[in-house]
Order: C-alpha cells, then structure tokens, then sequence
C-alpha cells in the first residue's frame, strides 16, 4: 500500500511526495479509514512509528475552509517541544493547502499567543495548561471546533495534568470526533476515555509497551556510578558509530553533574536539557542536537516524548527510569521511521527491579553484554552507594555529678521565700497614719 492508495486529496499527496513519503507505517494506514469514518479512535503504536502523521492526515483530509478561522481541530501534547514540532509537521502537510496553524505553550507571555490566536488558527496546537489560560481569558473560541486529538495522554497524566485535562474536555463542544494516541494504555487514561469518549475504536500496531523491531537493546551490569562513567567514556572514544547519542537520566540534578563530568573530554560536542533549562536555551540545544554540532546531548524523561529528531543513532539510558514505560518512550527516539537504531543501557544491582518491571511491560528480556576488557572497574561509591546500617544510638542520662544547666541552683530573686507581712505598719510608714474602711452608709 502507499499513501496514493488512501484517499487523501491532492495537496496532501504532494506533501507527502515533496517529504519523500510513500509508504503509509502501519498505525497510519489502520487509522486511517476509521478516523474517515467519524468514529472516535485510541491508537495504540510504538514511539517512532508515525502517530504524528496518522492523526493529521485523516483530520486535515476532512478539513473545510470556513471564513471565521477558529479552530477545527485541536491538538494537545504534553511538552513544548512537541507543541513545536507538531505545528511544524502540521505545517509541512498543509504548504498547498491554505491553513493558518498556531502552536501555544506555557513558560512565556500568554499575551502575544493570545493575540496570534485570535488573529486566525485553523490548527490549534497545545500544552494543557496554556490551553486552559487561553479558555478562561476567553482569548480561543472553541465552538467551530471539529476533531480533537490528544496525544501523549498517558505522559500528560504522568506529568500532573488531569485537573486541566478534564477542565478542557469538559469545555469543549459535545459533538466532536475524538482522537487519543499512545505508546501505552494505563488504566486511568481507559477510564478518560470511558467518561469523555463515545465507543472508541481501537487501533493497534503492535501490543503496548512492546519496542520497535528496529532498535537493537544491548544491556551492561555495572556495579556503581563510576564503573557507569568510565564505560560511557569508553564507548563514546571506541564507537565511531555513535554519531547522535541521546543520552537520559532519571533527574535534572543528574544531567547537570554528568555535562559537568563530560564537559572536559567533549566541550564543544555536548549538550543538556531539562525542565529547569529557559525555552531558549531547550529549543537552542535541540537545534544543535538536530543540525549535528551537539554529538551528545544528554536529557531527563519530560522531553523523552518531545524530541523527534531525525538519525538518533544510539539511545543511552545512564539509569533506567523509575516509571517503566517511560523505557519504551526513552528507546524509541532511535529507529524511527523503520532506520536502525541501537539501545544502550546501564544497570546497577540496584536497578535490578526497575529492569523486571521494564522487562515486564515489554514482554521481552534485554540482551545483556559482558563488560568490555579494558574497562576500568571503579572501587569509589557516591552517597547513595555507601552501606547505610541502621542503628539505633541510645544516649546514657547525665549523672547528677555531671548534671546540666537544668540542675542549676536558683539565683537568690527566683527563689520562693515565704515571709509574714505586717500590712498596718507598711501603711503607716507610706501614709504617716493607719488607714481603716469606714462602714457602709
């Protein structure tokens, strides 16, 4: 089958020829027919399998030109990064077709994505939490909208946005088509759809949670911190082959200790990104990952799902993630559009059940290497690595030859000393005479 084979009009086919696509992937051709049909849709397909484009092609084939240009279709995604590559690839599909796309995001001004907003946007792409600013000023009319897509919803969810989700379901007009597209299904996004979809069809490309075929998983056992640093090192100086590494961690204050680590071997070839990074510099060193001049650029998960760059040839995950899902996502920034891609990961005897966990939500072991010979096995242990006993340290009571200050004498004012008063002779040394009460009259 290839795109011609579906029916997209002509705009849309040009599109795609001009961005050497031919061949629909799996999830976009199975989608495809159902999203045409008007029925509300969950696709279920791996990271790096076209969900992007399986959600846009059926919903920008059935867009109409209406001379109020309010939104007809809604996109919602969890990142800024992704907010700006999905408009970009919105963008790309729509260069013969004559829609306005505007992509919004939290983090800068809400007044000029207000004012553009307003100014005309077929395509609404979007953060939850922006999204809900623009609803409540008032800034975004929703009435003409058509399709709704959300995508990424489990991660949303993950990322603390259910509250805004349901404000913006429940803000929405009645009668839309629904469009939901995940890597994986949890629960509460089944009970998201059970309240605010109607009937779902379900679209899988392959079972939930489960990898690529084309990315290649390799696993070490490392047994600490410093073992993980010297064989990074090793493969970053061996491997000729790693020309785009993305390299996660679990945490922002890790990424920034490992650049600092790195920084002297691989200066001008590194980069870092994370939620406490500035829009600039995020979108700055995704720039630089894209074009070639960062080789490495090390991340945490929030953007594991906001980078779709194209010829990530190794994904490293220096600690396995604490949520296992989030592996699938992590991996799946390499072999993208059915190109190789390799997998490296790095376990401790502590992460022993995080690879369980992984293992299980895949169904699928990950091949584990052995070390290579001249690695430099480490001896020195960060904090979290020392042996931790606990004890319970009991203190001996002070004896009262080494008693404290709460044994302290009283000073002679504090100390309570009851003396008879002579209230007649006090009188008559104030007033020079007693003073009686004369009776009542």
């Amino acid at each position: 089958m290839t795109f011609a084979d579906l029916n997209l009009n002509k705009p849309l086919l040009n599109a795609l020829a001009d961005l050497g696509y031919t061949t629909p992937t799996t999830i976009q051709a199975n989608v495809f027919s159902v999203a045409m049909s008007g029925r509300d849709v969950c696709g279920i397909a791996q990271t790096g399998t076209g969900k992007t484009i399986a959600y846009l092609l059926p919903c920008l084939r059935q867009w109409q030109f209406q001379a109020a240009q309010t939104p007809q279709i809604l996109i919602i995604v969890p990142t800024r990064e992704l907010v700006v590559q999905v408009a970009e690839t919105v963008r790309e599909l729509t260069q013969y077709m004559n829609v306005l796309t505007v992509g919004v995001y939290g983090g800068v001004n809400l007044k000029p994505q207000a004012a553009e907003v307003q100014q005309g946007a077929d395509v609404l792409v979007a953060t939850p939490g922006r999204l809900v600013d623009l609803l409540m000023s008032g800034a975004v009319k929703m009435k003409a909208l058509k399709r709704l897509v959300i995508d990424e919803v489990d991660e949303m969810l993950n990322l603390g946005f259910r509250t805004q989700l349901k404000t913006i379901l429940d803000l929405l007009p009645v009668k839309r088509q629904n469009l939901l597209f995940s890597a994986t299904l949890t629960t509460e996004v089944s009970d998201l759809m059970d309240t605010f979809f109607t009937n779902p069809v379900r679209v899988e490309a392959a079972p939930a949670g489960s990898a690529v075929d084309t990315i290649e998983q390799r696993g070490y056992a490392v047994p600490n911190f410093y073992t993980k640093l010297n064989l990074l090192n090793l493969l970053l100086r061996r491997d000729a082959d790693m020309t785009k590494v993305l390299l996660f961690v679990s945490t922002k204050k890790l990424a920034n200790e490992l650049f600092d680590l790195l920084e002297t071997d691989f200066a001008e070839q590194l980069g870092v990104i994370h939620g406490n990074k500035a829009q600039n510099q995020r979108f700055d060193a995704v720039d630089r990952f894209t074009d070639g001049t960062f080789r490495i650029l090390i991340a945490t998960d929030i953007v594991a799902r906001g980078i779709d760059v194209a010829g990530v040839s190794h994904v490293m995950n220096f600690d396995l993630p604490e949520t296992p899902e989030n592996y699938v996502h992590r991996i799946g920034r390499t072999g993208r559009a059915d190109r190789p891609g390799i997998a490296i990961s790095f376990i401790t005897p502590a992460e022993a059940d995080r690879q369980t966990a992984i293992e299980a939500v895949m169904n699928a072991q990950i091949p584990m290497l052995p070390l290579p010979e001249n690695l430099a096995i480490s001896d020195e242990l960060t904090d979290d690595e020392q042996p931790k006993i606990n004890m319970k340290i009991i203190e001996p009571k002070p004896k009262r030859e080494d008693a404290g200050a709460a044994y302290h004498e009283k000073s002679a004012k504090n100390q309570k000393v009851n003396v008879r008063r002579d209230i007649a002779a006090e009188k008559m040394l104030k007033y020079g005479k007693p003073i009686r009460r004369s009776g009542k009259k």
